[in-house]
């Protein structure tokens, strides 16, 4: 019975050498009752392993020999009954006393060979096994505890689904949510098209593309794209400096630059990553440069100036006084940049280009001039409003799209070739993204080169008078068409729940697409619906939407008024009057160029002129 008592790793270590080597030993101390003991020596009792098991089981080897504890006692019981009595030794006269003081203290109770009592080793399992039972309660209520905890932290941190919902409602609210129209064009029976908005198709007219001259379904257009996609595939493979660039690339390049007669070119994803990027380089890498911008520039040429974080003015839009009145401020050799459109696209107005890049250049600063919704459409081969007014010259940077009446996709800048080699090498926006496919470098191409021909010059002159033709039918029905020297005729309504109401009721009951614009594409109170008639929308096609805008005006009660005007009362250049008596004087209601309002008289004396002829 007393070999069973035996640990048989312990009984044959000593305690000195367990303690040297207990980092070697926790894997099993975990379980054995006479290492915990000795660990318990040790370190105390932090060293100590909670567990459920029972005392028996605790131990490998008394579970082995199927021990109990009461066995255990017993043995102990046995052990003290015959253990033989301590025996004094009595002193003699030769004996030294130290020696018959020890003597005395002789005693024979058993013990591990290690030197471990077997009374105090069990008495120490019972003392560790209540403290466990202790611990473990004390860990369940820390666990409980932290967990509160936990759960009380997570709902102080934010929501986020919450609040995209709450920023959705928002815009739903105030009737500024975005639904869009599922709308599939009729490539070769352009503007026809087919709506899918409510799950069932619909035939439609489209009033409001951006494919201003139809140049998407142009048969050398797509004759180009196809051949591209036969010999060269979809995609590009990656950006211009990892396997994306092309002599498709370069020779698109090399057709910008020479529409816009400069010396180089660049094309981008979109004009708005052109913007982008290509100012925000300039911000960065010019010292101290500040830029000046238009008070109704587009978004992109406005995040462009903002990612630059560079001092900026902005001047009243397309007041080229109010320019100078900035620029004069800034120190003469600080590097300035003035930025700012030609065509608006939701107002429909035309910067005074030559005045304010003349100001520009008058005060040291590069002039930066987004033509996007010029090229194509004016000039004589489509080069813009700085083609149309012969001042490219003055024009520093020029950036364009590819998408709109070249019926493509992608944007670009052109300039002198320094100024484009530095974007190219700098611009983040060009350097990491892939470069466009192959099939919009043909097709691209091909569009920029019938639009620079003869076939350019009638379509930009049909695309005019169709313009002409639906502006004057529908202020002569008192429809609120704001007057603009460009091809948009915004149609003025005032209030954004009515402008989607409106939008949507032409679609639903006179299949006519016009998109509403409300807020933030225009300002709260200038919400419209911003038309852009084609060279291929046909005169009865023009009637019918007169005809229909003006049902719909009865229908929803507002006010038919060819006295009510839209536009300002005087011009907001020069404040001379504009009373249709002045619009009908041979004078110029405004000496600046591109004026909305000289641009008026010279189709009143164009239509006057055109009137007496045929008399």
């Amino acid at each position: 019975m007393s070999t069973a008592l035996r640990c048989p790793f312990l009984s044959r270590i000593p305690v000195n050498q367990v303690k040297k080597t207990a980092s070697q030993l926790m894997s099993y101390a975990e379980r054995c009752p006479v290492m915990v003991h000795a660990m318990s020596y040790m370190n105390g009792p932090d060293m100590m392993t909670v567990t459920d098991e029972p005392l028996e089981k605790q131990c490998p080897f008394f579970a082995k020999e199927g021990l109990t504890v009461s066995d255990v006692k017993s043995h102990i019981s046995s052990l003290k009954d015959v253990a033989p009595k301590t025996e004094k030794t009595a002193p003699t006269a030769d004996m030294p006393v130290a020696k018959a003081t020890a003597a005395e203290a002789t005693v024979t109770a058993p013990k591990y060979p290690s030197g471990i009592s077997v009374e105090k080793t069990l008495e120490k399992i019972k003392l560790w096994g209540k403290g466990a039972e202790e611990e473990m309660k004390v860990k369940v209520e820390e666990e409980v505890q932290e967990k509160e905890a936990t759960e009380a932290q997570q709902s102080k941190l934010f929501d986020y689904e919450d609040f995209f919902g709450a920023q959705i409602d928002r815009k739903k609210s105030d009737h500024t949510y975005r639904v869009f129209k599922k709308v599939m064009r009729r490539g070769r029976e352009f503007p026809y098209a087919e709506d899918h908005s409510t799950g069932k198709k619909r035939d439609i007219t489209v009033w409001c593309s951006n494919d201003y001259l139809g140049m998407s379904w142009h048969p050398k257009v797509m004759n180009a794209v196809s051949e591209a996609l036969k010999n060269h595939g979809a995609g590009a493979g990656g950006t211009r400096n990892i396997s994306g660039n092309s002599p498709l690339h370069e020779g698109l390049e090399a057709e910008i630059a020479s529409l816009h007669e400069k010396e180089a070119a660049l094309v981008f994803t979109s004009c708005y990553v052109a913007n982008d990027t290509s100012l925000c380089t300039l911000g960065q890498t010019i010292p101290g440069v500040h830029m000046f911008s238009d008070a109704g520039n587009h978004a992109s040429l406005i995040q462009g100036i903002r990612n630059s974080r560079v001092p900026k003015h902005i001047f009243r839009h397309n007041d080229p006084l109010h320019l100078e009145e900035l620029l004069r401020k800034v120190d003469s050799g600080t590097p300035k940049i003035v930025v700012f459109e030609t065509v608006h696209s939701m107002t429909g107005d035309i910067s005074p280009l030559s005045e304010l890049c003349d100001v520009a250049h008058k005060y040291g600063a590069l002039t930066f001039v987004d033509e996007v919704h010029a090229v194509g459409l004016y000039g004589d081969q489509g080069a813009g409003v700085g083609q149309r007014d012969g001042c490219m010259d003055k024009i520093d940077i020029i950036s364009g799209t590819l998408g709109k009446a070249f019926g493509n996709v992608g944007g670009y800048i052109a300039s002198t070739s320094r100024t484009v080699d530095m974007i190219r090498s700098y611009g983040s926006g060009f350097i990491f993204t892939t470069s466009l496919p192959p099939t919009t470098l043909a097709g691209a191409r091909a569009s920029i080169q019938v639009l620079r021909g003869e076939e350019g010059k009638h379509l930009r002159e049909k695309h005019q008078s169709n313009v002409r033709y639906l502006r004057q039918n529908l202020i002569e029905a008192g429809i609120p068409a704001i007057h603009s020297p460009s091809h948009i005729i915004p149609i003025h309504v005032g209030d954004a729940a009515l402008c989607t109401h409106l939008s949507a009721e032409l679609m639903n009951k006179h299949d006519i697409y016009v998109q509403a614009i409300n807020y933030p594409t225009v300002a709260r109170g200038s919400e419209r619906l911003r038309v852009a008639p084609t060279p291929h929308h046909t005169k009865a096609m023009m009637d019918y939407f007169v005809s229909s805008v003006i049902r719909v005006w009865s229908d929803n009660g507002l006010e038919l008024s060819r006295e009510r005007s839209v536009c300002p009362d005087e011009c907001e250049v020069c404040n001379k009057p504009l009373g249709i008596q002045i619009l009908q004087a041979e004078e110029k209601v405004c000496g600046r160029s591109n004026c909305t309002y000289a641009s008026l008289q010279d189709i009143f004396f164009t239509d006057n002129r055109r009137a007496v002829a045929m008399a």
